[in-house]
């Protein structure tokens, strides 16, 4: 095959990785805003009074007798299983459509890569082993999530909208995130994730086999998942299905792994979080 065959080939097959990942993402954000309109119908759709509240009556939570208009700390009832698996899919998806853009360079180069070695007779296992692994990881978070979001309803510290409904629980957080970004594992973890080329340098280069690309996947998620989850515990601040929060918390996602800025975006991002966390816990005490 002539270089320039290859290089069309190359092409192409980068060309059906990124749609898939596109359709990937898009039916990921789809339901995310499926759920968020659902749950953000008019309160005045609801009944004249005791009734649930129409869209609102999230899983895990009692909304009968809650008064709206206080600040009052919601009511919650014990989870039932299916109030488990609705929150994880939640969770899930989220991240599905979260996390898909952000792990695109890795997956194109390793389309372009597998093309390549396939064509020189030493091929590799699928960039879908590579993405499943990935994936892996962030459902197994979506598992903590879940769990985490059951304890924070069980002590009231959410809203209808699962957000912090706790002025000082929310700066915590903030103070957290932001301490966070400055620490050294963060930056171990984003270098790892904004330099493909070198994370398969030091693990070993490409893997022949299925399950040797899914280990592969999973260790570049377990970076991706030290790097991003102090950002994806701000959802609990914002709303979990605040769709401007959820969009911005992923865009900075993608700008802190491509662009070529090292640390200063993690760091910036870091300082105003704690300071708009001190903020708000100045203004609560």
């Amino acid at each position: 095959m002539s270089d320039t065959a290859l290089e069309a080939v190359l092409r192409r097959d980068r060309a059906v990785v990124a749609v898939a990942l596109v359709l990937i993402a898009g039916l990921a954000w789809a339901y995310v805003l499926w759920l968020a309109a659902d749950m953000a119908m008019p309160a005045a759709t609801a009944p004249a009074a005791g009734g649930d509240m129409a869209g609102m009556d999230m899983p895990g939570m009692d909304m009968s007798g809650m008064d709206m208009g206080t600040t009052a700390a919601p009511g919650f009832r014990a989870w039932a299983p299916a109030d488990f698996a609705f929150i994880f899919t939640m969770w899930a998806v989220m991240m599905v459509g979260m996390m898909t853009p952000s792990v695109a360079p890795m997956l194109l180069l390793y389309a372009g890569v597998g093309r390549k070695a396939k064509a020189g007779g030493r091929p590799i296992a699928s960039t879908a082993w590579f993405f499943t692994g990935y994936l892996l990881v962030w459902i197994a978070f979506s598992v903590a999530a879940t769990g985490a979001q059951w304890l924070l309803a069980r002590l009231a510290l959410l809203s209808p909208m699962m957000a912090a409904n706790s002025a000082v629980f929310g700066g915590v957080i903030l103070i957290a995130a932001g301490i966070y970004q400055w620490t050294p594992i963060k930056g171990v973890c984003l270098r790892q994730c904004q330099a493909p080329i070198a994370f398969l340098s030091s693990h070993g280069g490409f893997r022949s086999c299925p399950l040797g690309a899914l280990r592969l996947g999973v260790e570049h998620g377990a970076y991706c998942l030290g790097c991003c989850w102090a950002l994806m515990a701000l959802l609990f601040v914002g709303g979990v299905m605040n769709v401007l929060w959820i969009a911005g918390i992923a865009i900075l996602v993608l700008l802190e792994k491509t662009m070529p800025t090292g640390q200063l975006i993690p760091r910036i991002s870091g300082a105003l979080m704690a300071a708009t966390g001190a903020w708000l816990l100045v203004r609560a005490l």
